[in-house]
């Protein structure tokens, strides 16, 4: 094997490994966080719970959950008709012998101009998956300690708008924006999770695309990971909440 043979084989067979940088969190109950107010500025500080947010990477599972919710939500619309559900063909085309012509025994056959569809989208097909309830409250888990480490989720001591305005709802994003620089992205900037149904907080948000207000009960790893940032009002509040969603695990 000649030099430059040498050389191709080595670089067709060399594998990159990417490194994913994270934050290195304490083995035990070292956990803290900056809480915000609605004006952007430190309030004070918070301790963590390890349980929630101190969990590893666990990457195929995440996977497995998100997709099989995503298919879930999935609604089939599209929906074309195979030779069965077209109209007319009843008559054979022609006689079987003697015309000299391929044999027809319907004019829907899929290959007639007019004919069914074969493998066409169906809306009848189910999509939908089974997923175990332990695996969607650890993908939750997973998912949300995967974006403290990230330093993708922020912490508001208090997120309660005393009447629907967008204006100070703007006010309150732009206050955050001057800490996060993804705060002000066109699309999926920030989930709201909310301690409680708050219908003024929900009307004062509802006109920004890039915003969604929820539930902290509500959470899910799919809910989360379609934002750039989780921003959690309340945070003891919320801890409470999905303390309850925690399952044993193995670390």
């Amino acid at each position: 094997m000649n030099a430059s043979l040498r050389v191709k084989t080595s670089m067709a067979t060399k594998t990159t490994t990417k490194k994913v940088t994270e934050k290195k969190v304490p083995a035990s109950g070292g956990m803290e966080a900056s809480v915000y107010n609605m004006q952007g500025k430190e309030a004070g500080k918070i301790t963590l719970p390890e349980s929630l947010f101190g969990l590893s990477w666990n990457a195929d599972l995440v996977h497995q959950v998100v997709t099989s919710m995503q298919a879930n939500e999935r609604n089939p619309i599209a929906h074309t008709k195979d030779r069965g559900e077209v109209r007319g063909g009843g008559k054979k085309p022609w006689a079987q012998k003697g015309t000299g012509r391929a044999r027809h025994g319907s004019s829907r056959s899929p290959i007639w101009k007019g004919g069914g569809i074969t493998h066409g989208p169906r809306n009848d097909k189910i999509y939908a998956r089974k997923i175990n309830r332990q695996m969607k409250q650890k993908a939750l888990l997973v998912v949300l300690s995967r974006k403290y480490k990230d330093g993708e989720i922020i912490f508001v001591d208090s997120l309660e708008m005393k009447a629907p305005k967008a204006k100070d709802a703007k006010v309150m994003l732009s206050a955050l924006g001057g800490v996060f620089s993804g705060m002000n992205k066109k699309s999926n900037a920030a989930l709201l999770a909310l301690p409680r149904a708050d219908m003024p907080t929900s009307k004062s948000f509802r006109n920004f695309g890039n915003i969604t207000v929820d539930e902290a009960r509500n959470l899910n790893a799919l809910s989360i990971l379609k934002a750039k940032y989780l921003v959690i009002a309340e945070p003891q509040t919320a801890f409470d909440m999905l303390s309850s969603k925690k399952v044993a695990q193995t670390k």
